[in-house]
């Protein structure tokens, strides 16, 4: 695949820097796919590029933009023609892109644009603007074909016909009342292939499902991915048709969620671009190294108070990391496992209870087995490495496996209860990232490993 883009690349290029009149260039570079042209563009120079925006049509230049990676990409190059054509360009694409690229102008740029922009499109954008950026309707698009539900069949076809030289959206067509009420909804193929004399209300999908614009998208992302619609509506307060959820706008929804939980789980405030700044790279990490560098003193201390322990068992040091790693392991195993389920579902009290109690035992089953393999293989690791008895080497290493057992289960236990407990707060639970409860485990194994330690080998059985 990687091939054929470079082969594109390498023949888009020649073909732009050969000697063809504006005609025959214009038609070569037609016949390839606008995704392919937008790979090209970063590879021309500015004098390429502008000959390019001076034969090539708006429609084209549109649909090229579309497929630019980067805003800040497309303002350089609408910055590399007329500001009329620039205008008349964004005037065409989706109103959702056409909303990011505004942001990248500076304000003196993007009030001149925004008012060169066509009046269809300047109302467009009027709609949008009133949403936050955390809310669904600053995401949607006007790109869909509606009519009213009292039509007949060849009314709603000239509707459609009509409309498409516009809006190109028209897998589905929406049906509204009057006054503009979403009322359902019609796929295009069952209103092609309908019949003149047929009623247009069988065919409607009045149960057709749907989203209202003010709603936080974190809110409404897990019910669009549930549906395979190519466009789900937005709807303002009073019910009426604002715009549309594509598919695409759903994929980047979702891939921005998971990027921001990503970022979470790694301890990340936000997400990092390879582009960012030095310093706002570091705004993002140092709140939670912060509080997870205060969080590694506690279990420093806590070290520092089973310093008699360590002064006359020293071997015990030799297992300590073993203990820890593990602890974490399992504590960011139910982590992951806890946020997956309270995305996907709404838990009641008993349903939540029995996930700790499954969490436990599952840390238990793991921590028995890997208690008893770990205490074999340090026994004998003690007992054959280091010369010490065999009732020494296997007393030692049997606290280090009941410790590890003992560690997994209480780490499963904080590894389920911390995002439980940030999600009956309110707070995103990806908040209770990898890091945290990494550093929340140590402290726990830190404990049971030293304190077993002390009451095992030291008091009880009087090694020391």
């Amino acid at each position: 695949m990687e091939k054929n883009t470079q082969d594109y690349s390498a023949e888009i290029l020649e073909i732009i820097r050969g000697d063809y009149s504006p005609g025959v260039l214009r038609n070569k570079l037609e016949d390839y796919h606008e995704n392919d042209l937008a790979e090209v563009l970063p590879l021309l120079t500015s004098v390429e590029r502008k000959k390019i925006f001076r034969i090539l049509g708006r429609d084209i230049l549109s649909d090229i933009f579309e497929y630019t990676e980067e805003e800040e990409e497309t303002v350089k190059y609408l910055g590399e023609m007329d500001v009329k054509k620039a205008a008349a360009i964004l005037s065409r694409m989706e109103t959702g892109t056409i909303v990011d690229i505004l942001k990248v102008f500076d304000r003196e740029k993007r009030l001149l644009v925004t008012d060169l922009l066509d009046e269809d499109t300047r109302k467009d954008l009027s709609v949008i603007a009133v949403f936050d950026e955390e809310e669904i309707g600053s995401r949607m698009s006007t790109n869909y074909v509606s009519f009213g539900e009292n039509l007949t069949i060849k009314q709603a076809m000239n509707s459609l016909i009509s409309q498409a030289r516009k809006n190109d959206n028209i897998s589905t067509l929406f049906i509204v009342t009057k006054d503009d009420t979403f009322y359902g909804a019609l796929d295009l193929k069952d209103l092609i292939t309908a019949r003149q004399d047929d009623n247009l209300e069988d065919l409607i999908v009045t149960s057709y499902p749907y989203v209202y614009g003010h709603t936080p998208i974190d809110d409404c992302i897990e019910m669009l991915k549930d549906y395979s619609e190519s466009s789900i509506p937005v709807l303002s307060d009073e019910n009426q048709l604002l715009g549309v959820i594509t598919s695409q706008s759903i994929v980047e929804l979702v891939d921005d969620e998971m990027g921001e939980d990503y970022a979470k789980l790694a301890g990340l405030v936000a997400e990092e671009d390879l582009q960012e700044p030095l310093k706002e790279s570091m705004k993002k990490r140092l709140p939670w190294l912060s509080i997870l560098l205060v969080l590694g003193m506690g279990v420093s201390s806590v070290v520092g108070v089973f310093e008699n322990v360590v002064s006359q068992l020293t071997i015990v040091m030799c297992f300590q990391s073993l203990i820890l790693d593990m602890a974490g392991n399992v504590g960011t195993q139910s982590l992951a496992v806890t946020i997956r389920v309270l995305m996907d579902e709404m838990l009641t009290g008993g349903q939540k209870i029995r996930l700790v109690g499954k969490e436990m035992r599952i840390g238990l089953c793991n921590g028995f087995l890997l208690g008893f393999l770990s205490s074999v293989v340090v026994g004998l690791y003690i007992f054959i490495f280091k010369g010490q008895s065999m009732h020494f080497a296997f007393a030692v290493s049997g606290c280090v496996g009941f410790s590890l057992m003992v560690a997994m289960i209480i780490s499963s236990l904080v590894g389920t209860c911390i995002p439980m407990f940030f999600n009956k707060i309110h707070v995103d639970p990806a908040v209770a990232s990898g890091p945290l409860i990494t550093t929340i485990n140590d402290l726990v194994a830190v404990v049971t490993y030293y304190g077993l330690s002390w009451l095992l080998l030291i008091q009880m059985l009087h090694l020391g």
